[in-house]
C-alpha cells in the first residue's frame, strides 16, 4: 500500500548512521578582554621570562656562570609565577586570555629547565669547569684555548666514566 499525503510530507526517521547536513559552525563564544592589572601582570611574566634567557644567554664568563644561571633560574620562576596568576585571574573573572601569557609560560618553563640542568652540570662538574676557565683566562694563543678545551673534554669524559662506574656497580 503506498504511503498516504501525511507520510510522505514527514521526513523519513534518520538512521544513526546518517551524517547530517552541512556543518554550522558553533557559535564564537565572545569575551571580555582580560582587565588591565591582569594583562599588565602577563606582559610583565613575559618580560621576566625574557630577562632568563638573556641571562643564560649572557654566559659566558665561567667564573661567575653560577650566578648568571642561578638568576636566571630565579628569574624564570618569578615569570612561571606571573604568568600562571595572570592565567588563573582571567579564568576567575571570565575574561580572555591575557595577551603574552602563553608565550611568557613557555619562555618561562624553558629557562627554568635550562637553569635546573646548568646549575646540573655546575654541580657535577664545578673543580673541571673552574679549571678549564683559568686555562682559557691563561692563554694566549689559539693553540693555548685548543689545548684547554681539549683539557677540558679528557676531564669531562674521566668524570663521566666514574660516574658510570659508580652508577652501574
Amino acid at each position: 500500500m503506498p504511503p498516504s499525503d501525511d507520510q510522505r510530507t514527514k521526513d523519513p526517521p534518520r538512521r544513526a548512521t546518517e551524517f547530517p547536513g552541512p556543518a554550522t559552525p558553533a557559535p564564537r563564544r565572545v569575551t571580555q578582554p582580560p582587565e588591565p592589572a591582569t594583562q599588565r601582570r602577563a606582559v610583565a611574566a613575559l618580560l621576566v621570562a625574557l630577562m632568563s634567557l638573556v641571562g643564560l644567554l649572557s654566559l659566558n664568563y665561567l667564573q661567575r656562570g653560577i650566578y648568571l644561571v642561578a638568576y636566571a633560574l630565579l628569574a624564570g620562576l618569578v615569570a612561571m609565577w606571573l604568568a600562571v596568576t595572570s592565567l588563573r585571574r582571567a579564568r576567575r573573572s571570565g575574561t580572555a586570555r591575557p595577551r603574552g601569557s602563553i608565550a611568557a609560560t613557555v619562555i618561562a618553563a624553558v629557562g627554568i629547565v635550562s637553569s635546573a640542568f646548568m646549575l646540573l652540570a655546575f654541580a657535577v662538574f664545578g673543580p673541571q669547569l673552574a679549571a678549564y676557565g683559568r686555562c682559557l683566562s691563561a692563554a694566549s694563543t689559539s693553540a693555548d684555548q685548543q689545548a684547554c678545551q681539549t683539557q677540558f673534554i679528557h676531564t669531562v669524559n674521566r668524570e663521566l666514566t666514574g660516574l658510570r662506574a659508580n652508577g652501574s656497580g
